[in-house]
């Protein structure tokens, strides 16, 4: 592997050419018309990467997700120089497959004692810490690569999103099945009108409940944080509490404080395709429908910690041009659309994935960009004739890996992630008002209709915290 970089305020050879890295990379890639490149493979054998063509990373969360993340960016070619984990247990795989970089566990520290020698950023944190770490590696000036859901609040998304763009950073956010052939499929099929004119979406997901809990009340106990966890960086910008394996390493994704329950973790690989090959933009409506489970106030209202154990959430989107409006279901902890009469014997929709209507026909295919399913099947025929005019992409984590080289904008870039993570958590958000119709204001990030529900469009941080 690699060597790490130089600490921080000593020079480099990049800093005594007088050029960044990555003016190096592109004026090497501009210089490729000029003359003859003898291949790399030559030079170095099979599976060799030049030292210039290599992305120095820094990982902020480097267990779970994050540390998977990691793993395969360091496939790509990428070097890790630091690593930070608030759980050195937890991020212990990662951290011994990468002994020459550097480990923190604050990532405010890491920044600021790296900046010199990174190039990118990759977050893998809960999702309450991703916008106050995008964010920080955007004002140093570094590309960022984001776990879904990007951000944890209304607000967040769109700060975020727009920094990116005024920063001119390389983004991608992690939904990997925006890559894939079949959410291609599922574009150019809709746009060339195989199942007529689409105004009922259907969208579900099957995680809630069954990977962590939901409709529970907060801890009674109170156990110590194992030696490994720093448990007030674990907090980050949330309000205080005491530890509980309740929340971490795995169970956060179901409270309120910390995760966005299913429909943010799974509504950024399932929401993405409708989303985008019906470019729907910003909803007007939402409305949710819920179980009624949680804890009680004095007037027996709930005061809900955690998500309800199930929920569908409707979602309307006004006519776009010459495309009709759109309804869109939402269902999870277990809830399904009805299969469609369509569908074979014997067939079931997946746990997880997207329906389509049309007023010609139907099509439904898995999370993450399944390869799409036509109903009836005999609409293949004509399919199979349709133009494949959409750019195919290399691979999800590669587009992030060429663009910081001075590749092509990733697909999954926050510009346009940002926009449908707004939709996704404004689902969140309704699950605060279960049974009333809210009438959204995108422009200004406002529920027109409940202001009251506007204090929830952010949360305020701790003290030492800052967007």
């Amino acid at each position: 592997m690699e060597k790490a970089q130089q600490p921080a305020g000593a020079a480099t050879p990049d800093d005594k050419a007088g050029q960044s890295r990555r003016t190096f990379l592109a004026a090497a890639t501009a210089s490729a018309f000029s003359f003859t490149i003898v291949p790399r493979h030559v030079l170095g054998g099979a599976g060799f990467v030049a030292p210039s063509e290599r992305v120095n990373i820094a990982g902020i969360g480097a267990g779970g997700m994050g540390g998977g993340d990691i793993a395969t960016f360091t496939k790509l070619g990428a070097n890790f120089v630091a690593l930070c984990d608030v759980d050195e247990e937890r991020a212990r795989g990662t951290f011994n497959a990468h002994p020459e970089a550097r480990r923190y566990k604050d990532f405010r520290v890491m920044l600021d004692k790296e900046a010199a020698n990174i190039d990118a950023i990759t977050v893998g944190t809960p999702d309450h810490v991703h916008a106050v770490a995008a964010m920080a590696g955007i004002r140093a000036g570094k590309h960022v690569y984001c776990q879904k859901p990007l951000t944890h609040t209304l607000h967040e998304c769109r700060a975020l999103t727009k920094a990116a763009m005024d920063a001119k950073v390389m983004t991608s956010m992690g939904n990997q099945g925006h890559a894939t052939e079949g959410a291609r499929l599922t574009n150019e099929w809709i746009q060339a009108g195989i199942i007529g004119e689409v105004r009922e979406v259907h969208v579900w997901s099957d995680r809630a409940g069954a990977l962590w809990k939901q409709g529970i009340g907060r801890p009674s106990d109170t156990p110590a944080a194992p030696g490994t966890l720093d448990w007030n960086l674990w907090l980050g910008p949330a309000q205080e509490r005491p530890y509980s394996p309740a929340y971490a390493p795995v169970g956060w994704r179901g409270w309120r404080d910390f995760g966005t329950g299913a429909l943010g973790d799974m509504g950024c690989h399932i929401i993405d395709h409708p989303v985008w090959a019906l470019n729907l933009g910003a909803p007007t409506s939402v409305e949710a429908r819920t179980t009624i489970d949680g804890s009680f106030d004095s007037k027996n209202k709930p005061m809900f910690e955690t998500f309800p154990i199930a929920a569908i959430i409707y979602f309307d989107f006004p006519a776009r041009g010459s495309l009709p409006p759109v309804k869109m279901t939402w269902y999870d902890g277990g809830l399904m659309p009805a299969a469609p009469a369509e569908l074979p014997a014997g067939q079931q929709l997946p746990g997880n994935g997207v329906l389509y209507v049309g007023s010609k026909g139907k099509m439904y295919h898995g999370s993450h960009g399944g390869m799409p399913t036509l109903l009836p099947a005999s609409l293949h025929e004509a399919a199979s004739h349709v133009p494949k005019s959409m750019t195919r992409s290399p691979g999800h984590y590669e587009e992030f890996y060429q663009a910081c080289k001075g590749g092509p904008k990733p697909v999954a870039s926050f510009d346009y992630s940002g926009p449908m993570t707004e939709t996704v958590l404004l689902g969140v958000l309704a699950l605060r008002a279960p049974g009333t119709r809210l009438e959204w204001d995108a422009e200004h990030q406002t529920v027109k209709n409940n202001p009251g529900l506007n204090q929830f469009v952010h949360t305020d941080y701790r003290a030492g915290w800052t967007l």
